[in-house]
């Protein structure tokens, strides 16, 4: 059993930069990239693998031949997606359905809880997470009324901040910002406001009726509890264990025997340069551990964000 390393797919955006061309070092020509999908089986990005036994298979090919790589766990589609967001403008005020609305209304996708790590961002940048409607009806007179400033939640950012973002939350990607997004692998997205922009001379769709229906009202806070372990030169910080995924980083400077137990792992190198078992890796790659591979030795000066089940 090898790992699995992905394939990058971008995806222009109206809001995109080249910050991930920047911080990542990607050979990208254009310079509205908004998104890298890193590890997706999803149908509007299916990343294939670079070498090895599987090159050139897709992703939802191995989880549809080879699911022992997963641990044989059950679902139709592999569950999880990561990318790299770069906000070189505001992104859309916006939220995402949960499993059963998304399931009856939109061709059984999968909903949308998602979290975010900063990577980087410019002095003053901000995100939207939440609101102050206190019922549907209030949301629905603010938003006709154009009340935005007294409507969404904003909260400042630095680098290094983590936040989670279940389904049913109003919120939006301030500009300035480059963030590794870790979610369920779904692409619905509906938008409640999008600062009056143009896209091909046309006003982006807005989806109103549906971002009230789905949106929790009122806001609740989620509470970040992180905790940090010292571990073999370096540390481990547990970021998050909800019902989609759990979350941890990495920090090495040296070699670490990283027990690995019987779930999967998708690998997101955010930082420096070493290798895992003799492979070398640097800042930008992306891989999968397979689910029975066994101990990883990692070794060099690395930051990693670690995702799994």
């Amino acid at each position: 059993m090898e790992i699995i390393f992905l394939d990058k797919i971008f995806h222009e955006k109206i809001w995109g930069g080249n910050r991930i061309k920047t911080h990542f070092g990607y050979d990208i020509d254009s310079e509205g990239i908004g998104e890298c999908w890193t590890v997706s089986a999803h149908p509007n990005g299916d990343c294939k693998v670079i070498y090895g036994e599987y090159k050139d298979k897709t992703l939802s090919w191995l989880w549809k031949n080879k699911r022992h790589i997963f641990g044989n766990i059950e679902g139709d589609r592999f569950p999880l997606l990561t990318k790299i967001i770069d906000a070189k403008d505001d992104l859309s005020v916006q939220v995402h359905p949960n499993d059963d609305y998304a399931d009856t209304y939109e061709n059984g996708e999968f909903g949308k809880t998602e979290c975010w790590y900063i990577i980087d961002c410019d002095e003053g940048a901000e995100l939207i997470i939440g609101h102050h409607a206190n019922d549907k009806k209030q949301m629905k007179e603010m938003i006709k009324q154009g009340l935005w400033n007294e409507l969404l939640k904003k909260t400042p950012i630095k680098p290094g901040d983590f936040f989670y973002i279940p389904s049913g939350t109003i919120h939006a990607i301030g500009k300035g910002s480059l963030i590794l997004e870790i979610q369920q692998s779904s692409d619905i997205t509906y938008r409640v406001y999008d600062y009056d922009r143009l896209e091909n001379g046309q006003p982006r769709e807005l989806h109103i009726n549906k971002s009230i229906e789905v949106a929790t009202i009122p806001h609740k806070d989620y509470k970040i509890s992180r905790s940090t372990e010292k571990i073999e030169n370096g540390y481990k910080e547990s970021l998050i264990q909800e019902k989609y995924f759990s979350v941890h980083r990495l920090q090495i400077e040296g070699r670490l025997t990283y027990k690995h137990n019987n779930k999967f792992k998708i690998i997101n190198v955010l930082n420096g340069v070493g290798s895992v078992d003799g492979i070398d890796i640097k800042k930008g790659d992306h891989f999968i551990i397979p689910c029975d591979y066994g101990p990883l030795s990692l070794q060099g000066d690395l930051e990693l964000m670690v995702s799994h089940l």
